[in-house]
């Protein structure tokens, strides 16, 4: 990398920017240090103040663009920009730049973390969308009553009227919600969410109180009450989307997890049954099985699929879903408790954890059930990283690393990757 020790002022340093770093930020370097600047692109030349100085490296704003790359554009969005909405981070860089970024990421979380020296990581596949693909998005209520973002600050709630990565129906309901038809002064949260037909629509409320809110509410959808810790409470409608996949319809109850991008999700079950090549006769192990989404198209290849999911509501998404199949056995339970209580045989795992990645724990019971073929589905590349390391040492070998672009605009990245036994 590059250093300056070019001083303009007191409090403003002259940054070449030379990567992206994972949450976002180009990193240039000053004084021997690493400085990361958000709204940056590797190959500008900055003026940039010193906002954190945690010693061995620092955070900074961007105050002067001194030279601009390529691949810097201008965003989509009024809500985007540093102090303002934190849905997205990468609105001013080209989709290609983004791709790249994304794929370059991957590889240095997996060397760095994973002590991987060249790792297999091969180039992002694109998402269809890039704009308008978000079939669900969270949102969060202020104080007095309107909704939005969290912002780049991760605390203060910024106001929006216009989203440009969630799907059109989502912003007709943005547009058209009252909140004050919601009892919107003890709203926390209100989930937006879409199914693949645009009439499928839902709304999941969350309440300071924790109690469900009074309604008066004039629209075609469904509405449901999200508390902490029970299921979810339909409070009008089925409280449920669904969505098609290759096909397959899956139905989804407020509360429970699906892939936000439906076509970067379809491509990610054609890749998980590629690289399985599974022949009909194999016992596949599915963790984090969610409400059936990889479990339906695994046991239409292999004998038998055990699946495991740790939420109730997925667990009865998941009975509905996968009610014509036989071979399929669902258990209910965390994946760090059931795994070690497993005795049988599996040919093939796929697994799709949280993005704080799995436990240490179920990572050991795993590699003691020594599938062939671990395909490990991540959105989080450092904590990929970090299980692919523990699994390295148990003996498996990392084959290829497959990004797909699951979030365009933002720097969260989707990957797949395939180990196997050595």
């Amino acid at each position: 990398m590059t250093e300056t020790h070019a001083e303009q002022s007191d409090d403003l340093v002259e940054l070449e920017l030379t990567t992206m770093a994972h949450g976002g930020s180009a990193i240039g370097r000053y004084e021997g240090r690493a400085i990361f600047v958000p709204y940056a692109i590797p190959g500008e030349r900055i003026l940039a103040r010193i906002t954190q100085d945690k010693g061995r490296f620092a955070y900074a704003e961007g105050v002067t663009l001194l030279e601009a790359s390529e691949a810097r554009v201008l965003p989509r969005c009024p809500h985007f920009g540093p102090k303002r909405c934190g849905g997205c981070h990468w609105q001013h860089i080209d989709y290609d730049a983004q791709l790249l970024f994304k794929q370059q990421i991957v590889a240095d979380q997996l060397t760095r973390i994973g002590g991987i020296a060249e790792p297999p990581v091969l180039p992002t596949i694109p998402s269809p969308n890039p704009w308008q693909y978000r079939t669900h998005v969270t949102l969060h209520v202020t104080p007095d009553g309107q909704i939005g973002f969290v912002g780049t600050d991760d605390q203060q709630i910024v106001p929006i009227q216009e989203c440009h990565i969630i799907r059109p129906e989502l912003q007709d309901l943005l547009e058209r919600l009252d909140l004050q038809m919601l009892d919107g002064n003890i709203l926390s949260r209100v989930r937006l969410q879409v199914g693949t037909e645009s009439d499928d629509r839902l709304i999941a409320l969350s309440t300071v109180d924790d109690m469900p809110p009074a309604i008066e509410l004039d629209l075609p959808l469904s509405v449901s009450f999200l508390s902490e810790d029970e299921y979810p409470q339909a409070l009008i409608g089925t409280g449920k989307v669904h969505y098609t996949i290759k096909g397959r319809t899956f139905q989804v109850t407020a509360g429970s997890f699906f892939q936000v991008n439906l076509p970067i999700a379809e491509q990610l079950v054609d890749l998980v049954l590629e690289y399985l090549a599974l022949q009909g006769t194999e016992n596949v192990l599915d963790l984090y099985s969610g409400v059936g989404f990889f479990t339906a198209f695994l046991a239409e290849r292999a004998a038998t699929v055990t699946a495991i999911e740790g939420s109730p509501t997925a667990v009865d998404d998941a009975d509905a879903n996968l009610h014509d199949l036989t071979n399929v056995t669902l258990i209910e339970g965390l994946v760090e408790d059931v795994l070690p209580e497993l005795e049988e045989r599996f040919d093939a795992v796929v697994l799709d954890p949280p993005r704080s990645g799995m436990e240490a724990s179920a990572l050991d019971a795993l590699s003691a059930l020594a599938p062939a073929k671990i395909v490990y589905v991540s959105c989080d590349p450092a904590t990929l990283a970090r299980d692919a390391k523990r699994l390295l040492a148990k003996g498996y070998t990392l084959q290829v690393v497959q990004p797909l672009d699951m979030f365009p605009q933002t720097y969260h990245i989707e990957c797949l990757a395939v180990l196997v036994r050595t």
